[in-house]
């Protein structure tokens, strides 16, 4: 009996029994590739039932909202009963929630997004308008918090319990506990009111008549302050998920195994510990950078950013309930899209996971 269970043990340390479905399925041609199209698949299938399911969600939480439009629009205005009766009509407010709900699903068969009450035009042109200065900001944001974040997680967890990890991960649960707007008015008061170093809000100066190089850095001034307020916040999250995937992996048998071969410190850090160590952190990375489109809301408010957050906000005061559609899947979509590339991303860097 012990002969017999050496010799399993040893078999299957070596690897699949040649002639058994293992080994068959390991030597398939295109099995790998058909595994990876299956896998797809069941993604990709995932992700269209969650957007419908944000949809249906998406639409019956805007036509619950309390607020009468067609009131909100004519505040102010001399307007009769049959001109408001009217103005119901044009907006498709007379329609019961059931016909409104199938509009509402054949525009976003035909990618149409609808027409926006308050400004009248195309929802999409609004949105067109107002995505670019959103990605600029939280593109450059995330960049750098990436950045100062990963590479202040790698040393604090390399070194921990020092001096230096002490600061650093005080430093990012602080922030990480700070509200995005608290802090964005606390910058706001203190750089620009008090200080005056830079404005206090908007994308650039018009009365400036700056173009080139001089509006790139006019734009750049002005982004300093609502991009100072994200990367205080956001790279938070990466010192502390990176700080503990670098102290999972110091007690790793590789690592002993890299230093007995006589590799210095920096080396066996750089070469063998990080690259296993930032998998949770890309994954966490592009979950974030779905989120971030939406967390724009409350920055762009604090400092009169022209972007998605400032429309939102902007078409939550009629309520312009196209817009608010229009936004709200822009950013249930971009968590989904960034969801189902997370997944796809580390199928490829973890090996685990294609064997599964």
């Amino acid at each position: 009996m012990t002969i017999t269970s050496d010799t399993s043990d040893s078999a299957s340390a070596v690897g699949p029994v040649p002639g058994s479905d293992a080994s068959d399925a390991a030597s398939r041609p295109g099995s790998g590739r058909a595994d990876f199209l299956r896998f797809l698949g069941t993604k990709l299938a995932a992700a269209a039932v969650s957007f419908v399911i944000v949809l249906g969600i998406g639409f019956v939480i805007f036509q619950l909202m309390p607020s009468d439009p067609v009131q909100t629009m004519t505040r102010g205005r001399p307007t009769s009963d049959a001109q408001m009766a009217h103005l119901r009509q044009t907006l498709g407010l007379d329609q019961p929630v059931w016909e409104r709900f199938l509009h509402f699903v054949n525009d976003i068969v035909h990618l149409d997004l609808g027409r926006s009450w308050q400004y009248q035009q195309s929802v999409s042109s609004l949105i067109g308008e107002r995505v670019g200065p959103t990605l600029l900001l939280m593109g450059t944001a995330t960049a750098i918090s990436v950045v100062v974040g990963l590479w202040l997680g790698v040393r604090s967890g390399w070194r921990h319990g020092s001096l230096f990890d002490k600061i650093t991960s005080s430093a990012a649960l602080t922030f990480w506990s700070v509200p995005t707007y608290w802090l964005g008015m606390i910058l706001l008061i203190w750089l620009s009111v008090g200080l005056d170093l830079f404005p206090s809000g908007g994308m650039s100066d018009p009365s400036l008549g700056a173009t080139g190089f001089g509006h790139v850095l006019d734009v750049a001034r002005h982004m300093v302050l609502p991009c100072l307020t994200m990367v205080l916040v956001v790279f938070a999250q990466y010192v502390s998920i990176m700080r503990s995937s670098i102290i999972d992996e110091l007690g790793s048998p590789y690592l002993l195994t890299a230093r007995a071969k006589g590799l210095v410190d920096d080396a066996v850090r750089r070469k063998h510990a990080v690259p296993n160590a930032l998998l949770p952190s890309v994954t966490v990375i592009f979950l974030h950078l779905g989120t971030m489109v939406g967390g724009a809301i409350t920055v762009e408010t604090v400092f009169s950013w022209p972007g998605l957050g400032s429309l939102t906000i902007e078409a939550l005061k009629v309520p312009d309930i196209p817009v608010l559609q229009g936004t709200f899947i822009i950013f249930s979509a971009s968590v989904i899209l960034m969801n189902l590339l997370a997944d796809v991303l580390y199928r490829f860097l973890d090996p685990r996971v294609r064997v599964r």
